[in-house]
């Protein structure tokens, strides 16, 4: 199934296109930590499980369960059965049927039934983490017909995106949890049903996840070709120099570089100059989305716009992209940032018959060209820039009182970014200083991760670095991060705590697109609009993946167009190992 219908497979497909049936199984594959999912941290974790608000969950638990159905990463939005061998659809698109496969277990061998999917959703709605629940919203709840059948209900008017998201989640076993609580921390591994389960791991440090070698799914067409490693494992370093030193070491073997100052001039040690390490650049054809630092509009001092807009003008990316990040980067300047989805000049008739309904309501600007974040003179003091800044802060009644700018209350404005790991600290003390400039006092708090997370999940800060960005067919995911509701919920991903009935509007637009161009449409209405709000301070982008690995891997000839493929597509070779131990 898919969100408009477009499917690339047929029903009786073997095979995704971009997997090689040729891989061979065994050996390990070993990468630093470089995703969060729900409740994770870059550089550390205390649980096992990942689908709760609570604790900091390990990296790779998905892995170890099953769900009804997976993703095609050579498609936006299209999904194919795991556990499910098909699905019918009601006329109303309300009710979805599933038909699960004969022969599914958990890792213990006990049997998987409808009964456990039905668990496992509802549960997942009920107590799983705020961003689960949020994207729960419009699911009513599942029920098992009978142990092969179980049925899914949504609202009226439901998310075009929420039937695939629920589809994609995890499945549980009800009898293991009868007599365990779901929503508490635990370093027990859970009975899972997936390709994986847990192996040796140190809390903080790595975790391994092994293959099930009689899995039941291994044989599927979405399963051939992939899950080709023995072992799976993820390092957890709590400094990025630190990782760094770690892969140069073998420590681990595979490696997507973030840091430009990095990847320009650190890739110099021996096993890469002897060609034991090789570098590449994978290109990625996913919206980039937005990265930035993040306004918390919730505190007062931040409710003016012009003093929102007053940040963005005293940043000098330009200075930074140049001296710090060796020109590596392209200024963000969207949401949807590339992608057909981004709003680019004047709006077209399609998009002001969204956005007319909100005339008054919304900034003028939205009726315009859309907000680009201006273009410094790369001195990192541009004194243009900076005068506007001023004039801005003037207008907005924050007066300069002994060389300070004050609010009306006569009070300093202070700023205080919240920042979990040094990488960032560079580019933070460059816009402090600019911030000086202005008459703003600014401070960076270095926190631990555990303490990072719980701030921001309680949206105690005044400003922090945000990256998220949407799939190619953005529907009910985009609530969390931008709905009126999400900014009240704790541990939502609205950190900026944006609530705006035009956006709630069109983000409901977006949801009930008929067609893809209808959605392409409502989402640059949607742009238009958060644009102008000014909620963050546009970062940088690029839309490629930059990747290192001792060469002990195998690969298909082309990724998949919407993801990386790594690692499920990618095998150890162990001809290569060989070579690279003699060399070594």
């Amino acid at each position: 199934m898919s969100s408009f219908g477009d499917l690339a497979y047929p029903a009786d497909f073997p095979h995704f296109d971009y997997v090689d049936l040729n891989a061979p199984k065994g050996g390990v594959f070993t990468e630093v930590v470089t995703r969060r999912g729900f409740n994770g941290s870059f550089l550390t974790f205390n649980s096992l499980n990942s689908y709760i608000l609570r604790g900091e969950g390990a990296l790779g638990m998905d892995l170890t369960f099953a769900t009804l159905m997976v993703r095609s990463g050579n498609e936006p939005d299209a999904m194919y059965g795991l556990a499910a061998r098909s699905v019918q659809i009601s006329p109303d698109e309300l009710t979805y049927r599933f038909r699960l496969r004969p022969n599914l277990s958990f890792h213990d061998g006990s049997r998987l039934t409808a009964h456990d999917v039905a668990f496992s959703l509802n549960i997942l709605k009920q107590k799983g983490h705020p961003i689960i629940t949020q994207l729960t919203r419009d699911f009513l709840g599942a029920e098992a017909i009978d142990d092969g059948t179980v049925v899914t209900r949504f609202k009226e008017g439901r998310g075009r995106d929420v039937p695939l998201f629920v589809a994609g989640l995890p499945i549980f076993s009800r009898a293991y949890y009868a007599n365990r609580p779901f929503d508490e921390t635990t370093l027990e591994p859970p009975l899972g049903s997936g390709g994986y389960k847990v192996g040796r791991f140190e809390p903080g440090r790595n975790i391994a996840y092994e293959r099930v070698k009689d899995w039941w799914g291994a044989d599927l067409p979405v399963s051939r070709g992939q899950n080709n490693f023995d072992t799976i494992r993820y390092e957890y370093y709590r400094d990025r120099e630190v990782g760094f030193e770690g892969f140069t070491g073998k420590n681990y073997l595979f490696r997507e570089e973030f840091t430009s100052r990095v990847w320009a001039t650190r890739y110099e040690f021996p096993a890469i100059k002897d060609g034991r390490v090789k570098q590449d650049v994978l290109p990625d054809d996913t919206p980039s989305g937005a990265q930035g630092w993040f306004i918390n509009t919730r505190r007062k001092k931040f409710q003016d716009k012009r003093l929102r807009e007053a940040l963005c003008d005293a940043f000098d990316f330009e200075w930074v992209n140049k001296n710090l990040m060796y020109g590596s980067y392209q200024r963000t300047h969207s949401v949807f940032q590339n992608s057909e989805m981004m709003a680019k000049g004047k709006p077209s008739a399609e998009e002001l018959k969204l956005l007319e309904p909100f005339r008054g309501k919304v900034d003028d600007e939205v009726f315009g060209e859309p907000y680009v974040p201006p273009v410094s003179d790369g001195s990192g003091q541009d004194r243009r820039l900076l005068r506007r800044a001023s004039q801005l802060l003037q207008e907005a009644g924050l007066a300069i009182k002994d060389r300070k700018r004050v609010l009306p209350n006569g009070q300093p404005i202070t700023i205080e970014f919240l920042l979990e790991e040094p990488s960032f600290q560079p580019h933070h003390m460059v816009f402090i200083k600019s911030l000086q400039t202005v008459g703003i006092d600014a401070t960076v708090r270095m926190v631990d991760p555990v303490q990072f997370r719980k701030r921001v999940d309680d949206f105690d800060f005044d400003i922090t670095v945000q990256r998220f960005g949407f799939s190619s067919t953005p529907g009910d995911s985009l609530r969390a991060y931008f709905s009126s509701q999400a900014a009240a919920i704790k541990g939502s991903q609205n950190i900026a705590g944006i609530a705006d009935p035009a956006i709630d509007a069109l983000i409901d637009k977006i949801i009930s697109a008929g067609t893809r161009a209808e959605l392409t449409v409502a989402c640059r209405a949607l742009d238009r609009v958060i644009r102008a709000g000014r909620y963050w301070i546009p970062h940088w982008y690029k839309a490629s993946h930059w990747i290192a690995y001792w060469d002990v891997f195998g690969r298909p000839a082309a990724k998949p167009r919407f993801a990386r493929g790594i690692p499920a597509t990618w095998w150890y070779d162990p001809a290569k190992a060989a070579k690279l131990e003699r060399a070594g």
